[in-house]
C-alpha cells in the first residue's frame, strides 16, 4: 500500500491553480482542475522538461519547452513531440490538507 505524504493544504491551490513540490527528491506537480486535485511527475517525458512551470488550460499543462501537451488527471500525452505518459500519483483531500501518494517510478 502506497504511504501518503503531506504536500499542501487547499488553499494554497486555488481553482485552475498549479503547485510543485518535492517528495523524497523527486519534483511532484500538483494542479486543481475540474474540481479535483491531481498530482503528476514534473517531468516531460519528450525531454525531461518541468511541466510546473507551463501553462494549464483546464486539465492539461502544456511543457514550456516544446509544447508537449498531457491531461493531469490520467497523465496521457495529448501532443508530439511526446508520445510516452507523464507518471500520475493519488491524492487525497483530507480536512484541508491535501496528501500525495507516489506511484511506483
Amino acid at each position: 500500500m502506497p504511504e501518503f505524504v503531506k504536500v499542501a493544504s487547499r488553499s494554497e491551490l486555488p481553482p485552475g491553480g498549479k503547485l510543485l513540490t518535492d517528495i523524497d527528491g523527486r519534483p511532484i506537480a500538483l494542479f486543481h482542475c475540474a474540481g479535483a486535485f491531481y498530482a503528476i511527475d514534473d517531468v516531460c517525458t519528450h525531454d525531461g522538461g518541468p511541466l510546473a512551470d507551463g501553462e494549464l488550460i483546464g486539465c492539461e499543462i502544456r511543457c514550456p519547452r516544446h509544447g508537449a501537451r498531457f491531461d493531469v488527471r490520467t497523465g496521457k500525452a495529448l501532443s508530439l513531440p511526446a508520445f510516452e505518459p507523464v507518471t500520475t500519483h493519488t491524492v487525497e483531500l483530507r480536512g484541508d490538507d491535501l496528501w500525495v501518494a507516489l506511484a511506483d517510478s
